[in-house]
């Protein structure tokens, strides 16, 4: 019936206990009078089971926690690496570096290689780099799927592996 049982036994004029069937004609009675709001927590229950509360101080409270549980979640970042078909060795260990660093950190990098022109034709060149640049950080993270091609770009996109702290 409400964490404040005792509050509308004593308007109503009754004593009130927790986990009791009662009439609903009764708690909305009781409801009215206490200028409180009836409200549903759980329909599919055997007999319902309702709640005398506030509306708008639950719903308050509900946003709130809401709020709470949306800042405490881990928010995914998406560091982006680009590669050109034709990327040197110095290049790529150098992207690789910066790579390795976006997984320690715990975000996730999406690397691709961009065609232009004509080097739409080099697409095994393209794919060699990603599975290279995958093998390379098998031990940072693992890649979500195999390289794929989207549009002029072959992408693939590496998670983080769990620190284990």
């Amino acid at each position: 019936m409400g964490d404040n049982l005792e509050e509308i036994g004593n308007i109503v004029g009754k004593k009130l206990e927790p986990g009791t069937v009662y009439e609903t004609r009764d708690a909305k009675h009781w409801a009215r009078k206490s200028d409180l709001d009836l409200v549903e927590i759980s329909p599919n229950a055997k007999p319902p089971v309702v709640k005398i509360i506030d509306y708008n101080k639950f719903l308050y409270e509900k946003k709130k926690k809401e709020k709470e549980m949306k800042a405490k979640a881990a928010k995914t970042v998406v560091k982006e690496i680009r590669f050109g078909p034709n990327t040197d060795d110095h290049d790529f260990d150098f992207k690789l570096r910066h790579a390795k660093g976006f997984l320690e950190d715990g975000a996730k990098v999406k690397a691709y290689v961009h065609f232009r022109g004509r080097t739409i034709v080099f697409k095994e060149r393209g794919e060699l780099l990603l599975l290279r640049f995958i093998k390379e950080l098998e031990e940072y993270g693992a890649a979500e799927a195999l390289p794929k091609m989207e549009g002029r770009r072959m992408i693939v996109i590496i998670s983080p592996k769990k620190n284990k702290k």
